[in-house]
């Protein structure tokens, strides 16, 4: 019986966009996308989305989307390993819809449960009087594609402010990344492997990292 040999390996992301902290902000909504390698290339699911409008409970600070996720890749080789990047907007004193914060993270390499809490920010003018002319007009600084804060390029001369953060939950699943010579298995010993000898997928169950 021959043996197949794959050309590719798999990596499906399934999760949720939890949800943010803004202490200052409120009625707030997200957008996503993913930013890979040259290699790599989405086979299903969806690349980029955006969340509906929540505003902050009674008793807490903390706004809720619980977007779902759900995407797979394909790649010769982990070089561009995807990231997940999310932009928070919501409306100004002026009901101005502007951006709230900037942030991004890598998808997980480990297979299995993962909680991410990704640190947000946003540009800063460079000058006093734009900050004033910016607040005044609603026009505030952004950038044209959200993109950009998954690359290093550039980054070096942009004045940032933090702000806020979101929080996303996800899990992994591999396939045929042993097979190609790549171990991403956890190095924690007490972890239980799942694998499915059928379909080749594996999965490592872990705890969230809280």
């Amino acid at each position: 019986m021959a043996t197949s040999n794959p050309s590719v390996f798999l990596v499906t992301v399934n999760g949720q966009i939890d949800g943010a902290n803004f202490p200052d902000y409120d009625n707030l909504y997200c957008k996503y996308c993913f930013v890979y390698g040259h290699d790599w290339a989405p086979t299903s699911g969806l690349e980029e989305g955006i969340t509906q409008i929540t505003c902050k409970g009674i008793s807490s600070n903390k706004l809720i989307w619980n977007f779902p996720l759900e995407t797979t890749f394909k790649s010769t080789n982990p070089s561009g390993w995807p990231q997940l990047v999310v932009s928070v907007y919501g409306p100004d004193v002026f009901g101005n819809d502007v951006v709230r914060g900037y942030g991004a993270t890598h998808i997980p390499f480990t297979p299995g449960q993962h909680t991410r809490t990704i640190p947000m920010f946003v540009p800063e003018p460079t000058w006093r009087l734009q900050k004033f002319t910016s607040w005044l007009l609603g026009r505030r600084p952004e950038y044209t594609d959200p993109k950009v804060v998954a690359q290093g390029e550039g980054r070096e001369v942009t004045r940032v402010r933090s702000q806020g953060f979101v929080t996303v939950s996800f899990h992994i699943m591999t396939k045929d990344m042993k097979k190609l010579g790549y171990d991403t298995g956890p190095s924690n010993p007490s972890s239980t492997q799942s694998y499915s000898p059928t379909s080749g997928w594996s999965t490592e169950e872990q705890p969230y990292n809280m």
